[in-house]
């Protein structure tokens, strides 16, 4: 097996491992704060923007088959993590920020847009991957939908993950519709590596380097 085909394995394995990880999900305690409790931890969330308010217990985020696909996100939230409410119709910006930086965060979206009005999350320093969605059991509606940076929704609701690790997640919601909301949740945070791992990476760069040169000559 040759350095790419053993690079490429150990990349699908640790994919493998990720996907099989629980969500933490974050439970909101007011309209700019709220809490991750991790296996490392918990994780303060604090959130930035016009907020129409917090509801909690609420919404049953349910059916779980909306937004969890029991591959990549397992678990749904629940009632008691509570929703941060949103009603948009502007360009100011919102933000959710991590007190530590996490890995492949998710984002469940509740009761997005209305019959005859199609509310947005336009993502401004990530891009949302769709994961599952369809409809709620308060309102019924479908699955939200994602095109590009921006996740739409005609009473939609699902969850979205970002790939990569994020200190912060940024959008705007500019379709005004009372109400919809959303919550966060990780599958991890992102590891802090030890001085003894930058030298072993660095080595270990070196040394692949080394032999891509040799094959050259």
């Amino acid at each position: 097996m040759n350095i790419r085909s053993t690079a490429l394995a150990a990349l699908v394995m640790v994919a493998a491992s990720a996907q099989a990880a629980p969500i933490d999900w974050n439970t909101w305690t007011s309209t700019t704060a709220g809490s991750i409790s991790t296996s490392g931890g918990p994780v303060a969330v604090t959130f930035a923007g016009p907020s129409f308010g917090v509801a909690s217990p609420y919404p049953s985020y349910t059916p779980v088959s909306t937004f969890a696909d029991g591959t990549i996100v397992d678990n749904a939230p629940v009632a008691a993590n509570g929703i941060m409410q949103l009603d948009g119709g502007s360009d100011a910006l919102n933000t959710v920020s991590f007190a530590t930086a996490v890995v492949n965060p998710v984002m469940a979206i509740w009761s997005l847009g209305q019959g005859g009005i199609t509310a947005n999350f336009a993502f401004t320093n990530a891009t949302p991957v769709f994961v599952s969605g369809g409809p709620s059991a308060e309102y019924g509606g479908s699955a939200i939908t994602v095109g590009g940076n921006t996740v739409y929704g005609t009473e939609g609701n699902g969850t979205v993950q970002f790939i990569g690790t994020y200190n912060s997640i940024s959008w705007t919601n500019p379709v005004y519709e009372n109400w919809y909301g959303f919550d966060v949740g990780v599958a991890g945070v992102a590891p802090v590596p030890e001085p003894e791992t930058y030298a072993l990476l660095l080595a270990g760069l070196a040394g692949v380097g080394f032999m891509a040169r040799r094959r050259r000559v």
